[in-house]
């Protein structure tokens, strides 16, 4: 297969589970006879992480590894891993084998094919998992879906394998708060979805905690829709309209209470404050996604592209 195939696996804290993943990825990639590489990043580890990845490198000239200087997170660590891979083209998998090396070769034979440029995992169901975390993951897709115009695939992987376009394209949207799965989807390209069963870890701890997953649907949220931002529109049509009934409640009542005109007043002039902030908050919005640098459009084939070889 004339083919270079990169592997870019972040880690943190992965000391455990990492020699399964690279035993068992180099044995699907030697098995594909492609050239292949597998480039680890050390997200700031605090246990042997990187003496694994450093002896990996050592002993295997197939293995390439970053180290951050502190944790930056799982974004971080795979937009790092994207940037610095060479090859045709680039998977990402995590390192506890609840993302199968032993599916690449069902990925890379659907891209080869040319009728895809991403063939991306999503789980058939969330068994194992805690159901009130479920319930929630459930939630959070039917939000941003409702609210957003980039629609992500509920319980979707960040594994995947891409061709070196689409993984140039998502590389040009340097945001520093990045959310890869609205990445992945708003690029677009034709992407072909494989279901797989839940699959367990293999080693180690989940690092996955309910608060840092609140955190990353929030960043979600934030990438992806200025929706939050007209609230304050909305807040504004209530107050108004309760001002207006209030107002005629004056009218048609001789004997009002006391604090009713008053009340009519405030909740009026709140009304007017409120829409003024929803309209400076659609201003701030259209900001707000032009300082994100995105790219106007992108290009997923060209017809004055060079050939290879030529």
């Amino acid at each position: 297969m004339n083919c270079k195939v990169s592997i870019v696996v972040p880690c943190f804290n992965e000391e455990d589970a990492l020699p399964y993943f690279y035993e068992e990825a180099t044995k699907i990639m030697q098995g594909l006879g492609c050239t292949y590489e597998l480039y680890l990043v050390d997200d700031g580890s605090k246990d042997g992480t990187l003496e694994i990845m450093r002896r990996l490198a050592k002993e295997d000239s197939h293995v390439q590894y970053i180290s951050f200087s502190r944790n930056f997170g799982k974004e971080a660590a795979m937009y790092a891993g994207l940037q610095a891979s060479h090859g045709d083209y680039v998977c990402v998998a995590d390192a506890d084998m609840q993302d199968p090396p032993s599916l690449i070769p069902q990925m890379l034979a659907d891209l080869e094919s040319g009728e895809w440029d991403c063939v991306a995992s999503r789980r058939k169901t969330r068994a194992g998992e805690p159901p009130i975390r479920s319930f929630f993951a459930r939630r959070f897709y039917g939000l941003i879906n409702s609210i957003s115009s980039t629609q992500i695939v509920e319980a979707a992987r960040d594994f995947r394998l891409m061709r070196r376009e689409m993984v140039d394209a998502v590389l040009s949207m340097s945001e520093y708060n990045r959310f890869s799965k609205g990445l992945f989807s708003w690029v677009g390209f034709r992407t072909k979805w494989l279901e797989y069963d839940n699959i367990e870890r293999v080693a180690g701890q989940t690092k996955w905690s309910f608060w840092k997953l609140f955190k990353y649907a929030l960043e979600g949220i934030m990438a992806f829709s200025t929706a939050p931002l007209a609230l304050a529109l909305f807040c504004s049509a209530g107050m108004l309209l309760a001002a207006v009934i209030m107002f005629i409640c004056c009218l048609a009542v001789k004997t009002s209470p006391a604090w009713l005109p008053l009340g009519t007043l405030v909740v009026f002039i709140g009304g007017i404050n409120a829409g003024l902030i929803g309209i400076l908050s659609l201003y701030s919005s259209k900001t707000y996604l032009e300082t994100k640098n995105r790219p106007i459009y992108i290009a997923a084939e060209r017809s004055d592209r060079k050939k290879e070889n030529e």
